[in-house]
């Protein structure tokens, strides 16, 4: 048995670049893993010589391949990833158009006085100092209402960074 299996230890086709009915190396493994396991189990409950083995683990092996190949086909087609980074990070449409619906039912919970320091702050990303200059009020209370609307958005809406 050990000589058979030292036989099926050897690269693949596969494992060499090209069998298409193996697939990937993964797969190769996969399928020698699962022969080497019935060899063992039926060694189990088998008295076999090498020369009668040898055939029986080419035809297990054959047999494995044609199911893992028919199993590909019924299922769609696997991505395997190895780089992470190389997927898009954009951002889908749905999610931009539910951000601003949470952040304009937010916005209207505010006073009329707070959503204009939210504005000045936020929209035209002035500081607190330039838009109390702008709006005409002292910058203690352009931060105090910043303060109290960035406190009020929070408790109307969700984490709108959860969403996206």
């Amino acid at each position: 048995m050990v000589q058979c299996l030292g036989e099926l230890d050897t690269p693949t086709t596969a494992e060499r670049g090209g069998d298409p009915a193996l697939g990937d190396r993964r797969e190769a493994e996969d399928l020698l893993q699962e022969t080497l396991l019935r060899a063992w189990r039926y060694m189990q409950d088998h008295a076999a010589d090498a020369t009668s083995l040898r055939p029986w683990l080419f035809t297990v092996a054959r047999h494995l391949s044609i199911d893992a190949s028919r199993a590909r086909r019924s299922r769609p087609t696997e991505v395997i990833v190895n780089d992470p980074n190389a997927l898009s990070d954009t951002r889908d449409d749905v999610d931009q158009l539910l951000n601003a619906l949470i952040m304009r039912r937010g916005l209207r919970a505010l006073t009329a006085a707070q959503r204009r320091v939210i504005l000045e702050v936020f929209y035209y990303g002035r500081s607190a100092r330039e838009a109390a200059e702008v709006i005409g009020i002292p910058e203690g209370t352009a931060k105090s209402r910043l303060f109290y609307a960035l406190r009020a958005l929070g408790a109307v809406t969700p984490d709108v960074t959860e969403l996206g």
